[in-house]
């Protein structure tokens, strides 16, 4: 029995000292393996000598002292950092449980003794120290390059749990005489460590979706320059035709002057003067950031054939940002646009008709267009897609809805869907 005791505690020496090597970030040189191998050996006869010289039970009391701290240093060297390596020694202690309860588990319901439990550690050594440096400590090294905080809050358990196990289990019986505090105290922890999870999921999930409503931003803003940037190179290019051919007009209009032909001569010019005011951006309104969208939709709407109705009293100064303002009109002309360019490839009539002024500080905006099939709401009244790529210009305009404490809201009626903000 006192051999099965021993060779026991070798097993799990060498399952902690592996499985701890194994969660640091460690370039693996043979010098460094030899290093660690050659530590390792020191260790183990160290808790052999402890062991023998002095009373049974010593040892377990010892082994933060003789086994443990000293590991974490020679991890800290091998890996060149402070931090890590001290929590790879303590998840990898956490890990040890695993042993002990599939044992406990196995004797439960069995009926065995503390040989079985004994048995079973062994039995169960090398097959849960592969599984776990194949498959865990990869993950666990991967945390070891993340900030400092982040690792704080990995060591949280390993350190908690280590702390727990030594005061209640080793220097004193607390747990086996049942006392509420130790009892009580792992499943508190459980609580503290999901409260936690909960609130750093939340957060991660706040600042994914703010990035991708930025990245949704800029691709939009860069969509729409690049638009302005082919609308300014096509006008380029009529400008300078009309400055190339502008000789030729002078010629004819001379004609036509010295031939008596003065109406004809002012049909010419109405006819050039229509073809250079096609060219220009038509204002809408003095903001020119929301000139340049509205120009832009227009002419794409007036190219798929769907009337769009504009009607806009937006000043320069706002209290919107010029790009959140952009964003706004291009993300619900954008969507406003799809819908009606579906219904005209089904060969149904279409139509977008968009209000938008400035009264007491504040921009109202309403764009009504036609839609086709039933709109489906989510339970706080937007719409929502299963189509991918879609929906993302919807949360966007939430979004900057919620920024600057204003009011969004989406309807479906009788054909028509309306987007009313107020910023």
């Amino acid at each position: 029995m006192k051999l099965l005791y021993l060779a026991n505690g070798l097993a799990v020496g060498v399952f902690g000292m592996v499985l701890s090597a194994s969660f640091c970030e460690v370039v693996w040189t043979r010098e460094k393996r030899r290093a660690l191998v050659g530590s390792m050996v020191c260790l183990l006869l160290l808790q052999a000598l402890v062991y023998a010289a002095l009373e049974e039970g010593s040892l377990e009391a010892l082994y933060p002292l003789v086994t443990h701290l000293p590991l974490a240093v020679v991890l800290c060297w091998l890996s060149g950092q402070r931090l890590w390596p001290v929590i790879s020694v303590l998840t990898a202690y956490l890990c040890c449980q695993l042993r002990r309860w599939l044992a406990l588990l196995v004797v439960a319901m069995a009926g065995g003794g503390i040989i079985l439990q004994d048995v079973v550690q062994l039995v169960v050594t090398l097959p849960l120290l592969w599984a776990l440096v194949r498959y865990a400590a990869p993950s666990v090294r991967a945390i070891s390059h993340y900030p400092t905080s982040v690792q704080w809050q990995f060591a949280v358990i390993p350190a908690l749990s280590y702390g727990f196990d030594y005061l209640t289990r080793i220097y004193t019986d607390w747990l086996n005489e049942g006392s509420p505090a130790a009892v009580e105290f792992m499943p508190f922890v459980c609580c503290l460590a999901y409260l936690l999870f909960v609130l750093r999921t939340s957060e991660e999930v706040q600042a994914r979706t703010a990035l991708e409503q930025t990245q949704n931003s800029l691709n939009l803003q860069v969509d729409q320059a690049v638009r302005e940037i082919e609308a300014l190179r096509v006008s380029q290019k009529t400008a300078s035709t009309y400055r190339h051919d502008l000789r030729h007009h002078l010629q004819y209009l001379s004609a036509c002057i010295e031939n008596g032909r003065s109406e004809q001569a002012q049909d010419y010019i109405h006819t050039i003067c229509a073809e250079i005011d096609a060219g220009k951006v038509t204002v809408y309104c003095q903001n020119e950031a929301a000139n340049l969208i509205l120009s832009a939709f227009a002419g794409r709407a007036e190219a798929r054939g769907i009337p769009l109705k504009i009607q806009a009293v937006i000043p320069q100064d706002l209290p919107v940002s010029e790009s959140d303002l952009c964003v706004l009109l291009s993300n619900a002309l954008e969507n406003a646009l799809h819908a009606c360019a579906a219904l005209r490839t089904a060969g149904q009539r279409a139509e977008i008709a968009l209000s938008a002024y400035e009264k007491n500080a504040r921009l109202f905006l309403e764009i009504r267009n036609s839609c086709g099939d039933a709109v489906a709401f989510d339970e706080e009244g937007i719409p929502v897609t299963d189509r991918p790529g879609h929906g993302i210009g919807v949360r966007s305009i939430c979004a900057i809805s919620e920024r600057y404490g204003g009011l969004t809201s989406f309807a479906a009626k009788d054909g028509c869907f309306t987007l009313r903000v107020m910023l």
